[in-house]
This record gives structure tokens, C-alpha cells and sequence, in this order.
């Protein structure tokens, strides 16, 4: 049988093999969602790229720009790191260069596995739908916070595992430990993470409805994918 196993952190991902592997990359609060919600309004690409100064450079390439650092975003940029912000109409047929704290990082260490996609609770069915047509091995990538895991992405993790119950084989104790927590906290997934770190954060910022949002399930059909050094919408 398949194996599904899952990365904690992007510092780990060198312990892994990306050989025969789908790769889903997950950073709940808020990148991946981010990206889902980009792609549900319209939008036609997203470059992931780790460098604030090199996404800003892609302004004069017709490229609309977000960024964040440390759940902030810098001056300048057309987007936040909230999914709100891309509900917008100027996100309809755009192109979006984006760098985040953790999401986008976890992207491009991930970006030369033969498939590599976005997932979010807000798409899940549909990154669930990829892996069991995907002959090969599964390994759920979580962005975590700054090379340290985190309980939402890890929640994510044992969802999709939980979701493939019977097509996959769990493959080691991370994916066990995800799948347990999940099995736990899957009755009230708001109440499971109010005491995380990256709740805690998002809650001294003032955007408490992200938060809400980006547990939603299945509020979007799209599967963001790795194609050609960008992500698109699965054709």
C-alpha cells in the first residue's frame, strides 16, 4: 500500500524523499489559504518566492505583490497575508508574486517533487481527491513557524491522513502523532488550536475572523498546483 507521512517543519524536509512522492505544502494561518482564496476569485498564477525585495521587484513585471513578516505586511504591497484581501476584483486574471514568513519557504524546499500542491482545509476534498489518484506515495509538508512545527498545519496533516483512511498506509510517528491530535481535536477544530502560538499572535493583531475562515472545510473547489516554477489552478 501507499505511504502518507508528514514533515513538521521545513528544516526536516531533508529527511525525506521526494522520489515517487506528492507533496501537499500546508501553512494554514495564512499562506496556503491565502493562495486557495487567491485562486477561487480569479487569479490566473502565483510565484512563491522567499526574498521581500525580489517579490517587490516583480511590481514592474505586472505582477501584483503581497508579503508578510512576523504576521506583518511592509509598505507597499497590493495584498496582506490575510485570504480577505483576495476576495477582491482586482485578483480576477491577476498574476500574484508572493513571500510569507513560512508558507512560501516550505514551497520552494518542496518545489522538485514530481507533484507538489496548496492545500488548506478551505480545499481540502480536493487536495484529498489528488492523492488518491496519485499512484505514488504522499507527504504533507507543514510550514510551521520560523523551522518549528505548528498545531494548525499539523491538524491539516492528520485530516488529509484521516481522509485517506484505507488508500494509505501511515509511514512513521510524525503522520501517527498528526493523525491522533486530529482525531482528538476534529469536533471543534476553533477550540483545539485557541491556545496555539500562531492564534495567539493573529489575536494581538486584531484579525480574529481569519482565523475562522482558514478552518473552514471545503469552502473552495481548486487545487493549486506546481507547474513550471509557479503555482495554477489544476486544469
Amino acid at each position: 500500500m501507499r505511504k502518507i507521512d508528514v514533515c513538521l517543519s521545513p528544516d526536516l524536509i531533508h529527511l525525506y524523499s521526494l522520489e515517487n512522492t506528492a507533496v501537499v505544502v500546508v501553512d494554514i494561518f495564512r499562506a496556503t489559504s491565502c493562495m486557495v482564496t487567491a485562486f477561487a476569485n480569479g487569479a490566473q498564477e502565483i510565484l512563491p518566492v522567499e526574498d521581500v525585495d525580489f517579490c517587490q521587484s516583480k511590481k514592474a513585471e505586472g505582477y501584483l505583490i503581497s508579503a508578510e513578516r512576523n504576521g506583518i505586511t511592509p509598505a507597499g504591497f497590493d495584498f496582506d497575508n490575510s485570504p480577505f484581501s483576495y476576495q477582491v476584483e482586482k485578483v480576477k486574471g491577476s498574476k500574484i508574486c508572493v513571500t510569507t514568513t513560512n508558507g512560501t519557504v516550505a514551497i520552494r524546499r518542496a518545489e522538485k517533487a514530481p507533484l507538489l500542491m496548496v492545500g488548506a482545509f478551505l480545499n481540502l476534498s480536493k487536495v484529498v481527491e489528488a492523492l488518491k489518484n496519485w499512484e505514488g506515495d504522499a507527504l504533507v509538508l507543514c510550514a510551521g513557524w520560523k523551522g518549528k512545527p505548528n498545531l494548525e498545519d499539523t491538524l491539516f496533516a492528520g485530516c488529509v491522513i484521516d481522509e485517506l483512511n484505507g488508500h494509505y498506509q501511515v509511514a512513521d510517528d510524525a503522520a501517527l502523532m498528526a493523525w491522533q491530535n486530529y482525531n482528538i481535536a476534529s469536533k471543534d477544530l476553533q477550540t483545539a488550536v485557541k491556545n496555539s502560538s500562531h492564534v495567539n499572535r493573529l489575536l494581538k493583531l486584531g484579525i480574529e475572523k481569519d482565523i475562522a475562515f482558514c478552518l473552514e472545510k471545503d469552502k473552495y473547489a481548486v487545487l493549486p498546483i506546481w507547474l513550471s516554477g509557479k503555482l495554477k489552478v489544476e486544469s
